[in-house]
């Protein structure tokens, strides 16, 4: 393993949460900055105005809320996109401190302006792009158009399917981006944090720091499941180990490897 850098030791670590339970955990773990999501078997959507309400009402660290209404691709409808700036509007109500979202055009580029649209909307609030970059086409170029959006942050795993895997590109927008805007990695991270961090210039993580759950339910209808997936989901469900995330920012400012802080790296 590289040794993770002195300059290291400020990394930012924003957790991606789908409940308030997870956020509260999240910040006990000693998260920088809470996502919160809804739905995150589809990547994230926005949640409720109830959800952000009552995690800003618990959180003392930086909040941001997701904006997207709807799994799939990142080209919406003139409702969609009505949608998504009402749901800024309440997020930035309920005192959220940034909003996190992503509009790409049918042929893979950021849609510019619908992105300022929103963009425009949500200041002067904290805007984070998310990982629709990662299906743009050219993402040097999508780099540079955020950048002229004034965007602050984008999120990715360099095009891959985990920030580990996509870390060369990574490695290349960081350093394009200079200190123009924050090139975040997501995707598969904690399992991986120790690499990342020591072997590229980041400021800023993205990762969940989850266990599974078992139900409070005694009884099961084996026959019913609520959810289209083939695996059932009312058995379980994933929230945030606040100690789990405590393993990881240990590992990160004192440059320990996982064998000698053992520690279970599986999201």
């Amino acid at each position: 393993m590289v040794p993770i850098s002195n300059k290291a030791r400020a990394l930012v670590i924003e957790v991606c949460v789908d409940g308030v339970e997870s956020a509260v955990a999240a910040q006990h773990g000693g998260a920088d900055r809470v996502e919160l999501c809804d739905n995150l078997i589809e990547g994230g959507t926005t949640p409720s105005l109830g959800m952000i309400e009552v995690a800003r009402e618990h959180l003392a660290i930086p909040l941001h809320a997701i904006i997207r209404p709807r799994g799939g691709d990142f080209c919406y409808s003139d409702f969609e996109m009505e949608v998504m700036r009402r749901d800024i509007a309440r997020a930035q109500a309920a005192g959220v401190d940034g909003v996190v979202f992503g509009v790409l055009t049918p042929d893979g580029a950021i849609d510019i302006r619908r992105t300022a649209d929103l963009v425009a909307a949500a200041r002067p609030m904290s805007v984070t792009f998310h990982r629709a970059f990662d299906m743009t086409r050219d993402p040097r170029q999508a780099l540079e158009d955020l950048i002229g959006l004034g965007i602050e942050r984008v999120l990715t795993s360099g095009q891959a399917v985990s920030a580990l895997e996509g870390l060369a590109l990574i490695a290349e927008l960081l350093r394009q981006a200079g200190q123009r805007i924050v090139v975040m990695p997501g995707g598969g991270v904690a399992r991986d944090i120790e690499r990342i961090v020591g072997q590229s210039a980041v400021r800023e993580v993205h990762l969940t720091a989850t266990t599974k759950v078992d139900s409070l339910m005694r009884f099961h209808n084996p026959h019913v499941a609520m959810s289209s997936s083939t695996q059932p989901t009312e058995g379980a469900r994933l929230v945030t180990d606040a100690g789990r995330l405590r393993r990881l920012r240990h590992v990160v400012e004192t440059g320990l490897t996982g064998d000698d802080f053992p520690v279970n790296y599986s999201s």
